[in-house]
């Protein structure tokens, strides 16, 4: 099983970076499978590219910074996803997003954020019911 459920990165100019990615994955057979607009999502606007309907690599819009990198661990369970999100924050990571249903995703997607040392947003993310 894959340890890395997807990664995102924020880019300055969204829609010409859509269109860039579109263009520039679709030999790999990669394509937008799902779009988040800031009115669902209360701000984030992404777009999730990936294959067979799950979105692995996202972009989202916003200021051009110096690079920051957003990675997803996959998590077994909820209860997982808890003890990441308690266990970073233990060692100095800052919250960005306590445990629970983000269902702008779909109903089961069960995540917490934190920020690392560094500003970097690390993901825990469980797909199954409760």
């Amino acid at each position: 099983m894959n340890i890395i459920d997807h990664m995102g990165l924020t880019v300055s100019r969204y829609d010409e970076a859509l269109s860039f990615y579109q263009e520039a994955l679709a030999p790999l057979g990669i394509s937008i499978v799902m779009q988040v607009k800031a009115e669902e999502s209360g701000g984030y606007q992404g777009a999730g590219f990936g294959r067979d309907g799950k979105p692995s690599f996202w972009v989202q819009g916003g200021e051009k910074t110096a690079p920051r990198i957003h990675v997803a661990f996959v998590a077994e369970s909820r209860a997982a996803v808890h003890a990441f999100y308690q266990a970073a924050l233990a060692a100095g990571g800052t919250d960005n997003g306590a445990p629970g249903v983000r269902a702008e995703y779909h109903p089961n997607y069960y995540g917490a954020f934190v920020l690392d040392p560094d500003g970097h947003n690390i993901e825990a993310v469980c797909h199954r019911p409760e």
